[in-house]
C-alpha cells in the first residue's frame, strides 16, 4: 500500500484526534501529484511511526482523510460493516422509528459518506474520490447490515467535481419515488429522487 510521510511536527493534529491531513503537511516527493485520487495510504510521522490509514487525493488541499488510527487495518466490507453497526446502535437508542441520518461522515468514522435511512430504503452520497473508490465495499456492507430493498446513490453534488468525480445518480434494487415518514406525530411524504441532497435529514 502507498505510504505517506508527514513533515516534522505535523502529526500533532492527528494524535489529538483530527481526521484530516493537509497537502502542505506532507513530505512530498517527485510523482506526488500523480498519485491516483482515492488511493488508500498508510500515514507515518517524520520519524516513521505509524499514524493510521486513510485515502488520498493529491489534487486537493485536504489531501488525506483518515479511516483508522491502526496502520494495519484492512479496509474491506467487514470493516465498513463494523462502522455501520456502531452508527446503527447509536441511532436505535435515540430514534423510535427507522427514519434518520444513519451515517454522517467523519462523525461516524466514514469521511465522505452520508447515508439516510427511510425504513427499508437507503439514500447515500459519496462525496470524495476515496469513498467513491470504495463504493462497492460500502454497498456490500450496507446490504449486509441493513438488508434494504433499495439504495439510491445521490452522487449529484458539486463537491464531487472538486474531487475529480462526475455527478451521477444510481439506483440499486427497488427505490420508490417517494417514502412516507412520521416525525413528532406528523406524517411527511419525502421525494427521494427529486429532493435536495440525500433527502429529509439535513442536520
Amino acid at each position: 500500500m502507498l505510504t505517506i510521510k508527514l513533515k516534522a511536527h505535523e502529526e500533532r493534529r492527528l494524535r489529538a484526534g483530527h481526521l484530516w491531513v493537509f497537502s502542505n503537511e506532507i513530505e512530498t516527493g517527485e510523482g506526488f501529484r500523480n498519485i491516483a485520487a482515492g488511493s488508500l495510504c498508510r500515514v507515518f510521522d517524520s520519524r516513521n511511526k505509524p499514524l493510521g490509514i486513510g485515502y488520498i487525493n493529491p489534487k486537493t488541499l485536504m489531501a488525506v482523510r483518515m479511516l483508522s488510527s491502526k496502520a494495519n487495518a484492512e479496509i474491506n466490507a467487514e470493516w465498513f460493516a463494523g462502522r455501520i453497526k456502531s452508527a446503527l446502535a447509536l441511532r436505535e437508542r435515540i430514534y423510535p422509528s427507522p427514519h434518520y441520518r444513519l451515517i454522517y461522515g467523519e462523525s461516524d468514522g466514514l469521511p465522505g459518506l452520508v447515508v439516510d435511512r427511510y425504513g427499508d430504503v437507503l439514500v447515500a452520497q459519496l462525496s470524495t474520490a476515496g469513498m467513491d473508490a470504495l463504493k462497492l465495499l460500502v454497498i456490500e456492507a450496507l446490504q449486509s447490515v441493513l438488508k434494504p430493498r433499495g439504495i439510491l446513490l445521490r452522487n449529484d453534488i458539486a463537491m464531487r467535481e472538486t474531487e475529480g468525480l462526475q455527478q451521477e445518480v444510481e439506483e440499486i434494487g427497488d427505490v420508490p419515488d417517494t417514502v412516507e415518514i412520521e416525525e413528532s406525530g406528523v406524517r411527511f411524504e419525502i421525494p427521494l429522487k427529486a429532493g435536495q441532497k440525500t433527502g429529509w435529514f439535513y442536520d
